[in-house]
């Protein structure tokens, strides 16, 4: 089969003309006619509180100030907890990209039904609970996770936008705004 070079430089041309109008920089400025523009989000620090009172409060975070693409990140910690644990996990977002800092989770709770947290336990005897909501279904800036037996692991946690109605309690719809793979020790 003989392929005409003309029709598959059109094709390649236009590939790339509509791979670049998906793409928002995120140095354009933002678009005011745009209700939702998505936010950067350099920065997630994880907040653990043992409900028990028992085990020492501690924090984790991932840092990225020039955000995603250009310099790797300046901070990425491992999660460190005690086994057979309750711990309650608020959740705190930030955009170092400016200056002063911008809290990005006053915003996520602003629009909390555009917006899920979603949690994957992967190897570590870990369950996670979202405990609050934006009135219909769960968000997830808080939570409670459950750590079992000592072992090792990972724990994903995603944050989806889903705007226009398709925040439904599943993590399936909507773009996804944070992705982060924690490595997790959890200690006897």
């Amino acid at each position: 089969m003989k392929t005409n070079p003309f029709k598959f430089l059109m094709m390649a041309a236009l590939s790339v003309a509509l791979l670049g109008a998906c793409k928002k920089d995120k140095n354009d400025p933002k678009d005011p006619n745009d209700p939702n523009p998505e936010e950067l989000i350099t920065t997630v620090i994880l907040h653990f509180t043992d409900t028990a009172g028992v085990a020492p409060s501690a924090t984790f975070t991932f840092s990225d100030p020039d955000g995603p693409g250009g310099n790797p990140p300046v901070l990425f910690e491992d999660i460190v907890l005690k086994a057979n644990t309750v711990y309650r996990v608020d959740i705190e977002l930030l955009d170092e990209s400016k200056n002063p800092v911008e809290d990005i989770t006053e915003e996520v709770l602003a629009e909390a039904d555009e917006h899920l947290f979603c949690f994957e336990a992967n190897g570590a005897s870990i369950t996670i609970v979202r405990t609050d909501t934006d009135g219909t279904f769960e968000l997830g800036l808080e939570s409670l996770w459950t750590v079992g037996a000592a072992g090792s692991g990972s724990v994903t946690v995603i944050l989806k936008h889903q705007p226009d109605g398709l925040k439904d309690g599943s993590c399936a719809p909507g773009e996804t705004d944070v992705e982060l793979e924690f490595q997790v020790t959890v200690q006897p």
